[in-house]
């Protein structure tokens, strides 16, 4: 899965998440927040995810982590436009 293959990929390179997160751009909580699974980082992100550590996307993410996102951001969209129709 994503996150633990980020992870591993951070572990390997001994950076903490600190670390990773502002060679990102990002904050340590949102490193945090994918590592244990609690969410998948943007398009922008995964991309510097990948090139930060000379991955592909393909590997990185696994099928059941896209399905997972898919799913997560059709329900969201669908939340969303019950809302409107309120």
């Amino acid at each position: 899965m994503f996150k633990d293959r980020l992870k591993e990929l951070r572990d390997k390179a001994g950076i903490s998440q600190y670390e990773l997160a502002n060679k990102l751009y990002v904050s340590r909580s949102a490193v945090a927040k994918w590592e244990n699974g609690s969410g998948i980082p943007s398009d922008i992100n995964l991309e510097a995810i990948c090139k930060y550590f000379n991955v592909n996307e393909e590997w990185l993410l696994d099928r059941k982590d896209l399905k997972n996102y898919i799913l997560k951001k059709s329900e969201n969209n669908i939340y969303k436009l019950m809302l409107i129709t309120l």
